[in-house]
């Protein structure tokens, strides 16, 4: 049987190989960012556009609205489903604007100009059809329930496509603030290109942030059905974040004094977080307020602009491990982990926030200051490709968490449309249980690649299982994949740049930040499992950055469960020192010891030397 199995050898050794490279000169991050946005096209709802370049997609939803009146076609399906969720959705346009308004000659460099501009307003055409009055907004079409009892393509669709609202007596404060911050942010990224739309926006904003205010709810105790699927932890952040929107699409002060005056009541000053997505918004907001604060002339509110920024700064040094020990979690192989469900979300968010704070700060050479060291905008920017890498695919598993990227990537996507040939390939009518019995349950990879969507990743082991069950993982969302237009545009041009990334491409996953004169690259070589358990080979890489000569170099190595090679134990717990071969560590040189444990990678330090 050995003939048979080395093909398969070869193929995964040319696999690992092919990624390996691409890991070492650096991702195609123009690529990555053209799929990113071609991903919203396979999530359009209602009558596609003649340019659709998603072939394998068709027309869908074209009555949405009517059984309530109104005209709800059109939008964006929310993940792997058909449901059009108010929430999750503005908060995904609020972050693709966001990305354009921050790095538009970025996108527009790497020719994505006009599909971030279509990708936007294909959500926002949609919100001035679901906001015909000023306290009134639609907030959803279809039932999470009932579709998920089916598994069909959305030119089929057979389950209820009823409308939800909110308004005066049944408010929701939440999903009409975040509309409000969507269609401000939507405002500013039009602007340079079509101003009467642009005006039109911002008018629709001011309503809906009017309304939010005045009539104070949560949307899922208006819309109960939506609390099994997009729960709200509350309004507070979604009215100071809209707020903040507004001031920055209109410069108007009274948004300003809103988002101060409000700072401590709304919880915008008090709370410090360790995640930032569409449920809860203040991370965005705090770094908002602290670009306020950077860029100058609103000196009159800097007592309380300077306390947003310490919650900004509180969530970035967390992110970046060097928060006094209130980190995020990491992986072993790197990566922020946050929740099971969806990780990826998560992750892209933070590195999106990470690469805009960096573009705060360097006009003035400014840095982040954490409690374990500053840190400048070029090691915030190493950090955030880290995360990016891992996606693209240098990770334990050598796969790209974005479909469609490289040649390794989730073929058994949670997706209905993915996974059922298309209409042009199989024109008869897929059936709600058909689909279960005949795609869901295939053994079969995908017969539609959904190139760009992220899915929702690996387990905090660092653990896929490629399997279109395993929604938690496999399941894509617009909401994660929103965040990654601005992350890769700031990546391509720096990457293309002389003297910019191309200087740290290589660094791996888990650097480590220092300001000491010994710097540590931690990086995993190897993965297997025994007995139920997985353990990782882990290399680290000592350099001398100091400049001189270092002898005498005492190190801690903590967290240690497995056996460790290279480096010679002392009487002290934890304590290592150089091995007997090596008396001096030479400026810019570099020795390499190696563990093998399972479970987080053990932490290093410096204790002394001379």
């Amino acid at each position: 049987m050995a003939y048979r199995l080395l093909p398969l050898a070869l193929a995964s050794f040319l696999l690992s190989a092919s990624i390996l490279i691409s890991a070492a000169v650096g991702f195609d991050y123009g690529d990555a960012l053209s799929k990113s946005l071609l991903f919203f096209e396979a999530q359009r709802s209602g009558k596609l556009p003649a340019d659709q370049r998603v072939k394998w997609r068709g027309d869908s939803g074209l009555k949405d609205g009517f059984q309530q009146g109104v005209d709800l076609v059109g939008g964006y399906y929310d993940s792997g489903d058909h449901v059009k969720f108010g929430l999750p959705m503005a908060y995904t346009l609020t972050m693709l604007s966001w990305s354009l308004i921050e790095f538009e000659k970025e996108i527009a460099a790497a020719d994505q100009l006009d599909y971030a501009l279509h990708a936007i307003r294909w959500g926002t055409d949609y919100f001035i059809k679901a906001h015909k009055q000023p306290n009134l907004l639609w907030a959803q079409v279809g039932d999470g329930n009932s579709d998920h009892y089916c598994w069909e393509r959305a030119e089929d669709m057979t389950t209820p496509r009823a409308a939800y609202k909110v308004d005066t007596e049944n408010p929701g404060s939440d999903v009409a603030a975040e509309t409000a911050a969507a269609l401000a942010a939507a405002s500013i990224a039009f602007r340079p290109y079509n101003s009467s739309y642009s005006q039109l926006l911002l008018l629709h904003a001011r309503q809906l942030f009017v309304f939010a205010d005045t009539f104070r709810g949560k949307y899922d105790e208006s819309i109960p059905l939506v609390k099994e699927f997009y729960p709200s932890s509350g309004y507070d952040d979604e009215l100071l974040w809209a707020a903040a929107w507004l001031f920055e699409a209109t410069d108007e002060h009274e948004y300003l004094n809103y988002v101060v005056e409000n700072s401590g009541s709304l919880g915008g000053t008090e709370w410090a977080v360790k995640e930032f997505s569409w449920d809860n918004k203040y991370a965005g907001l705090q770094i908002l307020m602290a670009k306020v604060l950077i860029q100058g002339g609103a000196e009159s509110y800097t007592t309380t602009l300077k306390q947003y920024q310490a919650k900004a700064e509180f969530f970035l040094c967390a992110i970046l491990q060097k928060n006094n020990g209130y980190n995020v979690r990491l992986t072993p192989g790197g990566l922020l982990f946050i929740d099971e469900w969806n990780n990826m979300q998560y992750v892209s968010s933070s590195a999106f926030l990470m690469v805009v704070y960096a573009e705060y700060l360097s006009p003035n050479n400014s840095n982040l200051h954490c409690p374990d060291g500053q840190v400048t905008p070029n090691q915030i920017l190493q950090f955030a490709q880290s995360q990016a890498d891992y996606i693209l695919g240098k990770n334990p598993k050598l796969m790209s968490y974005l479909v469609g990227y490289q040649e390794h990537y989730p073929i058994n996507v949670h997706h209905r449309g993915a996974s059922i040939e298309s209409k042009s390939a199989l024109p008869a009518v897929v059936g709600c249980i058909q689909g279960f019995d005949q795609w869901y349950d295939s053994k079969k990879g995908n017969p539609n690649v959904i190139s760009g969507a992220l899915v929702g990743g690996p387990d905090h082991q660092d653990q896929f299982v490629d399997q279109r069950s395993n929604y938690e993982q496999t399941e894509p969302a617009i909401v994660g994949n929103a965040p990654l237009i601005g992350l890769f545009a700031k990546l391509h041009t720096l990457s293309k740049g002389p003297g910019n990334l191309r200087r740290f491409a290589n660094i791996p996953n888990n650097y480590s930040i220092a300001e000491n004169p010994i710097v540590f690259f931690h990086s995993i070589t190897n993965t297997w499992s025994d007995k139920g358990v997985e353990y990782y080979r882990h290399k680290v890489t000592v350099i001398n950055k100091s400049g001189n000569p270092i002898t005498n170099l005492k190190l801690a190595v903590e967290n240690l469960s497995g056996p460790l090679w290279g480096l010679s134990s002392t009487r002290e717990k934890n304590t290592y020192v150089l091995p007997a071969w090596l008396k001096v560590l030479y400026p810019n040189k570099q020795f390499v010891f190696v563990y093998v444990q399972g479970g987080l990678q053990a932490k290093v330090s410096v204790i002394s030397h001379d």
